[in-house]
């Protein structure tokens, strides 16, 4: 070694970033089994938006365990909880989710996200100290629907994070998908019942009304921007054929490019339902179950930081080129957490026999050998990603001012409504 390597600042720090590294690498290996038994447990027993207790008391109880600082029930939630190890003043934010569908389970892998959240922590609690961070694992319940980060981002839970991560099992990899804003839209028509072969015109059909909204959104479909998209199903619409439905009722999905999308999308879609009770003379009632996602904005740095990371584990992510023009339609709460601070959500592709998310299929392998893959790797590319971030003096530098201007301008629940 020469004298001038050993005066070397930036090879200095890349031989301390990769003794990191290494660490977290074999932090991971020695907590393998407890993670994929976490995912595997999670996965086994499915519990649908604010409803996942069983699920964040084993998230809870583990990092307990470690020795982390436990607090269950933030932000008002029951099954929301946050878990903090270090005194650094880089906060590095880690999401698990840990919701599944009704139905069909965990078919969004997000008993995957959850372990992989872990082990990050995990990961990152032996060099905390050293590198300067403080994690925070938030245990985030309702992303399918309910909007559990965005009760938590509105409350506070969020301000004093730098940046936050996560990763999401996919049927391929990306380190920066964009996803689509969404809302939700529930309709309820009331009419008025009778037998339908006695007095059918004493009846008042709102099932008719249903079938009304429901042509004319299939019409405006030719007429939607581009990235617009409208998906619903009929929860209630009569009982027996020999009565009139009096009641009938819709939830529908209503999803965009952006945000200002979105709401000429939903001025539209709320016309259609109007037009059922004027064509019936039913009434109508539209109300929102969920608050609105925005779209989804990954942080560019970090995304990089994660390439590279994720790239040396021997996955192939799409290149930036490819990203770039490919739009993920699905949506998440994220979304609104990254327009107020740096955030990535890449996707951990798995073998899934040509399955996509939300197919019983999916679900199958979110508990198989490539997803406990993804568990482990996505834990070691989110630590590393944090080690890149924390080791970096400008980008630390950014983060740390990211969070002083969002905490004079009222900290992150000031922003936490996404714009209309």
């Amino acid at each position: 070694m020469t004298h001038h390597e050993e005066q070397s600042p930036t090879l200095h720090d890349q031989r301390r970033t990769a003794a990191y590294d290494k660490r977290c690498r074999a932090a991971v290996e020695r907590h393998r089994d407890g993670l994929l038994q976490l995912s595997h447990s999670i996965h086994a027993e499915p519990e649908v938006a604010f409803a996942e207790h069983r699920s964040a008391a084993k998230v809870a109880t583990l990092l307990e365990r470690e020795g982390f600082e436990v607090e269950r029930g933030v932000g008002g939630l029951d099954t929301a909880l946050t878990a903090r190890y270090g005194s650094g003043d880089l906060v590095v934010g880690l999401c698990a989710e840990y919701d599944a569908l009704p139905e069909i389970g965990h078919a969004c892998g997000h008993n995957i996200i959850a372990a992989a959240s872990v082990g990050a922590a995990l990961a990152l609690r032996d060099i905390a100290d050293e590198i300067g961070i403080a994690v925070k694992l938030v245990g985030t319940p309702a992303e399918e629907t309910g909007g559990g980060k965005i009760m938590l981002l509105e409350r506070g839970v969020f301000d004093d994070v730098a940046f936050a991560m996560l990763v999401h099992p996919a049927a391929e990899e990306l380190c920066a998908p964009r996803t689509l804003a969404i809302t939700d839209l529930q309709v309820r028509y009331e009419g008025r019942e009778s037998h339908a072969a006695l007095a059918p015109h004493r009846g008042v059909n709102a099932a008719d009304a249903l079938t009304v909204a429901q042509v004319a959104i299939g019409l405006a479909r030719q007429h939607l921007e581009p990235h617009q998209m409208v998906h619903g199903i009929v929860t209630e619409a009569g009982t027996v054929p020999n009565v009139i439905p009096g009641r009938a009722q819709a939830l529908f999905y209503l999803r965009a490019g952006t945000m200002e999308s979105l709401g000429h999308l939903e001025a539209r879609i709320r016309d259609c339902f109007r037009a059922g009770s004027l064509a019936t003379g039913c009434t109508e009632k539209i109300s929102e179950v969920s608050p609105p996602y925005a779209e989804l904005v990954s942080d560019v740095w970090l995304a990089d930081a994660y390439r590279t990371a994720v790239t040396s584990l021997g996955r192939a992510p799409l290149s930036p080129e490819e990203e770039a023009i490919r739009l993920t339609p699905a949506s998440t709460d994220l979304g609104n957490v990254s327009r107020v601070l740096p955030v990535i959500q890449p996707s951990m592709a798995l073998e899934c026999g040509g399955a996509v998310n939300h197919q019983p299929e999916f679900a199958a392998a979110c508990a198989g050998p490539a997803a406990d893959a993804a568990v482990l790797d996505g834990a070691l590319a989110l630590a590393w990603t944090a080690v890149a971030a924390a080791t970096d003096a400008v980008r630390r530098g950014e983060l740390l001012e990211g969070v002083r201007r969002r905490a004079a301008l009222g900290g992150a629940r000031a922003w936490g409504a996404p714009l209309r």
